[in-house]
């Protein structure tokens, strides 16, 4: 049981309890990065139709996936408020809807996934990797209800403060894929087929891990309810549209970028890999500052929201500016460990100057939007981070890009235009309190379900 939270423990101690809760969550994210890293590796000694078949099949079974992960992100924020006001059975019946509702979107995909089939083939770069893009999808796209049930538990956690669970269930998980793609891919010679089986094993693995932390936690699953299924899709449909199309919008990004050639793609994706170090931690902070701003205002300590995202800030700052130095002083040397084409490495070496600049201001527009998505703004937080994202990058990778002449750099400034015009909107939106109105709405609901 959640006790009332009228006085919240951590009010004194905001800094030190941002990094408790951000460091696992950043293992986490930076854990399921390796995987796709050691998936890759094993995956390219296969050959080239191989390589290029699973990276299309995983573009695809991700799109698939983006607005159910969005979804989900509601759990989080509802089970916070439940657990500052002190109301557990609405935290758990809060996850079990989202449990509920990840199944249901994750088979929706799995049927979309068949019906996408002729264009995944169609996408794909020749017709070996087609028929090889196909073998691995029709597996890994099985998993879509089990990578989001996974992702619905994750929230929930987090939402009650404990982000090492699901850091253990991510580690051990992505440590098992390892042998899983080995004996799967060359022990009993399945190819990308058994590259597939062993990420849906892995996530079988995160999943019941996930469920296994469940039995000494105090958020357990409560009823399935229809209201708390409805509360939940209320908050969650703008978070997965968001999340959809923020995506698409890189994408697309990525598009643009592949026609100046294959010297500007290869720097982004390089560029894109090394700000990672940068931008996951940044990430997870802001998750951790969105788990606190919940949770204060399900408790009516609504002065603590701008205190936490402050703080949010500073960390963010305090650790991106140091991945900002290494970015500045080290671009062309670390730019050589991904590529031996001398071209690759001055374009990506001009890049990451760029990228020194963009995870700085990356860091500090996660927070806000992070920390309104906590409070009850989700819709507000929406329509911004969508409208930017298709409004500066692409735009700005045709002008200064292909028009001008500037490659890459010029998509790059383009998204240094969108997170500075984003952190200004969201952080006057957290200043002048125009928040409270929704804040005071979501505690509304709970005395409602109470």
């Amino acid at each position: 049981m959640f006790s009332p939270r009228e006085n919240l423990l951590f009010k004194h101690r905001l800094l030190s309890e941002l990094v408790r809760l951000a460091w696992p969550i950043a293992v986490s994210m930076l854990s399921y990065s390796l995987m796709t890293v050691v998936d890759t590796l094993f995956v390219g000694r296969l050959g080239a139709a191989a390589l290029a078949g699973v990276a299309w099949a995983g573009v695809v079974a991700f799109s698939l996936l983006c607005f159910g992960i969005g979804l989900v992100r509601a759990v989080k924020v509802r089970v916070s408020q439940a657990v500052g006001a002190g109301h557990a059975r609405q935290a758990a019946e809060a996850l079990t809807a989202g449990l509920a509702l990840a199944g249901a979107v994750g088979l929706i995909a799995v049927g979309l996934g068949y019906a996408c089939l002729d264009l995944l083939r169609a996408g794909a770069a020749s017709s070996a990797a087609a028929e090889l893009a196909t073998d691995y999808f029709v597996l890994r796209n099985v998993g879509a209800p089990v990578v989001l049930a996974g992702f619905a538990l994750r929230e929930g956690r987090y939402g009650v403060g404990d982000s090492r669970s699901p850091m253990h269930a991510a580690v051990v998980s992505n440590l098992a894929n390892i042998p899983l793609n080995a004996t799967l891919i060359f022990g009993l010679g399945l190819g990308v087929r058994g590259a597939a089986l062993a990420t849906l094993v892995a996530q079988l693995l995160d999943l019941f891990l996930l469920f296994w932390s469940l039995r000494r936690s105090p958020l357990g699953l409560g009823r399935l309810r229809l209201e708390a299924c409805r509360d939940v899709l209320r908050i969650g449909w703008p978070l997965g549209l968001e999340f959809f199309l923020d995506v698409g919008a890189f994408s697309a990004l990525a598009g643009v970028i592949a026609r100046m050639g294959e010297v500007e793609l290869a720097s982004h994706q390089i560029a894109i890999q090394l700000s990672h170090f940068a931008f996951l931690p940044a990430i997870a902070v802001s998750e951790a500052a969105s788990v606190l701003a919940g949770q204060a205002v399900g408790a009516r300590e609504d002065r603590l929201v701008l205190q936490v995202a402050s703080r949010g800030l500073l960390l963010n700052v305090g650790y991106v500016s140091l991945c900002g130095i290494v970015l500045l002083l080290g671009g062309e040397a670390l730019a050589c460990c991904f590529s031996p084409d001398r071209h690759v490495q001055q374009t990506a070496a001009r890049l990451l100057h760029v990228a020194a600049a963009l995870t700085l201001l990356f860091s500090i527009y996660v927070v806000p939007r992070a920390v309104l998505r906590g409070v009850g703004s989700e819709r507000f937080t929406a329509a911004v981070t969508v409208s930017l994202a298709w409004l500066f990058p692409v735009p700005a990778a045709y002008w200064l890009g292909l028009g001008l002449g500037w490659g890459a750099v010029g998509g790059w400034l383009g998204l240094c235009a969108e997170v500075t015009t984003g952190f200004l909107i969201l952080w006057w939106k957290l200043g002048r309190k125009s928040w409270l109105v929704g804040a005071e709405r979501a505690r509304i609901r709970l005395r409602a379900d109470g």
